[in-house]
């Protein structure tokens, strides 16, 4: 079951996070967010000038959004779909970067590193107190953002 959360502009610069709040929250009381994992997608519906060349995580406004979404949900980027490219869009959001005609997105190495190795330490955190296991959950994670991490690293964090 794919989950859907749609942004609009207005909501987007109201810094409102009740679109997102009427699909997690309800996913968190009933312990349902474990069944979650990997299914959630944005849609986002922000007007711009049509000549606007940027894309969306290149928008201040949306980037702060998603900065203000992170903070209250920072597990979010584990129950999102990650072969659709919402983890990478996601990350955009949060980490600076360029965007390439022949590579593509291109992280800043060392905000890339410190935005996974956070979200590694939070998201663990966040299993252990849902009690839910989530040790390959991680590691998948990590390494659709391109980085390996080793089981003996996650036994040091338990």
């Amino acid at each position: 079951m794919t989950l859907s959360i749609e942004l609009k502009t207005e909501t987007i610069n109201k810094l409102d996070l009740s679109p997102a709040k009427s699909i997690l929250d309800p996913l968190l009381e009933s312990k349902e967010i474990a069944k979650t994992e990997q299914n959630l997608k944005f849609e986002i519906d922000y007007i711009r000038d049509p000549t606007d060349p940027r894309e969306l995580s290149e928008i201040p406004e949306i980037r702060l959004y998603f900065v203000r979404l992170d903070a209250c949900y920072p597990w979010l980027p584990l129950i999102l779909d990650w072969k659709g490219g919402e983890l990478g869009r996601y990350t955009a959001m949060l980490v600076p970067h360029q965007f390439s005609r022949t590579d593509g997105i291109q992280y800043n190495p060392e905000a890339l590193e410190i935005f996974v190795m956070n979200k590694i330490f939070t998201i663990n955190e966040w299993l252990k107190k849902m009690e839910i296991s989530g040790r390959s959950g991680l590691k998948s994670m990590a390494q659709t953002l391109g980085y390996e991490i080793d089981d003996a690293f996650l036994k040091k964090i338990e």
